[in-house]
């Protein structure tokens, strides 16, 4: 008896989304829990996955909306779909570039490990779906010879030379000295642009974006911030620390603790506007932005002014691994009072992050870089900061935003404060 394969429930405020790609071909054997189609929606991706052994049957074609509960395949029992059924639908992922004959066993060129199409990430199964370029065919750098995003990237960048590298080309014997040059060649129209739909978590990120700049009165103030004792902090006691709990101690974790401290000492940044009324919190979910093939995600680490630094970098870490691989669920999403955004991780020397809205304030962290200050009227060399506040004026004064800056940067010039709570 076949089963259908339905669109999962993703949460409440989600009605549908995009069937982003296929995970599986039409007609493969599949076993329970195998991954199938990779769903992206406003706000999260996440892999549908088999209820059953079966044989895939595709219903509805990769870049088509969905809605929540809809049908998009069946799973036929293995013996019942070995054979071609008269009425079963066109595959419907998009096409492999050379299809084999039909149920005609041919060895592939290139047989992955034992295990390791199981072992495919979202990126690189995306990568394969939206290229058609096999990951079997490419060579993996990454932990036994797994094939990672990178290897995908590089081999379509290689385009047809990687092809003529695994094999000799045809030898061409080389013009005569007098021949004349061949014509200079002339770029085709086709390839030149490519279109593709814009996905729901792109088209909700713009959406926020535009709303907060449209609705907020944005400003943002910056300052800039002596990175040397949180540094020396890290090198005295960062073996340890990756011994005692098993994580390294990163700079995120001090800025965490910073922003509750600073939180704490200008309660005004930690409220947000609904309706007629100024709503304040009294708790420290922090929201700490991390970047993804697919766009900006802001996983929030709870209850930070009661975890340790080493819950903190343990928190962070698992968020950003389940975002890229995109594990991410609506609830690690939600309820944020405050952001922070470290586009120095990319090299940015400054910026003016853009409200999380319904936030009232956002910090964004930039690249250290070291600079020459002037410290007890002496010319030094230190590795310096740009911190950047952005916040809704409506909400937060000038007097506000400077403080809280200021609290933010005092508290990690001098880790020790963090520490004691003072």
């Amino acid at each position: 008896m076949a089963i259908d394969v339905k669109i999962p429930p993703m949460g409440e405020s989600i009605t549908g989304g995009l069937l982003a790609a296929w995970l599986a071909k039409d007609g493969d054997t599949v076993r329970k829990g195998q991954p199938l189609f990779s769903l992206e929606t406003d706000k999260i991706t996440s892999e549908g996955t088999a209820e059953a052994d079966g044989v895939l049957r595709i219903s509805v074609a990769a870049g088509s909306e969905v809605k929540i509960g809809q049908v998009v395949a069946q799973l036929t029992p293995a013996a019942a779909g070995s054979a071609p059924a008269p009425s079963a639908p066109a595959p419907a992922a998009a096409p492999a570039p050379q299809a084999p004959a039909p149920r005609s066993p041919s060895p592939a060129p290139h047989s992955p490990k034992s295990g390791a199409s199981a072992e495919i990430s979202p990126a690189v199964r995306r990568i394969a779906a939206e290229t058609g370029l096999d990951p079997a065919g490419v060579a993996g750098t990454g932990k036994a010879g797994r094939v990672t995003k990178g290897d995908m990237l590089a081999a379509l960048e290689a385009g047809p030379a990687a092809a003529s590298a695994s094999s000799p080309a045809p030898h061409s014997p080389s013009p005569a000295p007098n021949s004349p040059l061949p014509a200079p060649h002339s770029p085709s129209p086709e390839g030149r642009t490519t279109r593709r739909k814009m996905s729901p978590l792109r088209r909700k990120i713009a959406e926020r974006l535009v709303m907060a700049k449209s609705e907020t009165a944005m400003l943002t103030t910056f300052n800039e911030v002596n990175m040397a004792p949180v540094m020396e902090f890290r090198k005295r006691y960062g073996d340890e620390f990756l011994k005692r709990h098993g994580v390294k101690l990163g700079f995120m974790s001090f800025f965490c603790k910073a922003v509750v401290h600073a939180l704490r000492e200008v309660p005004q940044v930690n409220a947000t506007i609904e309706g007629d009324e100024v709503v304040e919190n009294h708790f420290y979910d922090i929201g700490v932005a991390v970047g993804t093939d697919k766009g900006l995600m802001v996983p929030v680490v709870r209850d930070v002014d009661r975890l340790s630094f080493a819950e903190i970098e343990r928190s962070i870490g698992d968020y950003g691994k389940r975002a890229r691989d995109g594990k991410i669920t609506m609830a690690d999403l939600t309820g944020g009072v405050f952001t922070i955004s470290n586009g120095g991780i990319y090299g940015s020397m400054l910026s003016t992050p853009i409200l999380n809205h319904p936030q009232a304030a956002i910090l964004g962290l930039h690249s250290i870089t070291e600079r020459p200050v002037a410290e007890n009227g002496q010319v030094v060399i230190r590795p310096m900061m740009y911190l950047a506040l952005s916040y809704d004026h409506r909400l937060i004064d000038g007097k506000e935003a400077v403080t809280f800056l200021v609290k933010v940067r005092d508290a990690i010039q001098d880790p020790q404060r963090l520490l004691f709570g003072v």
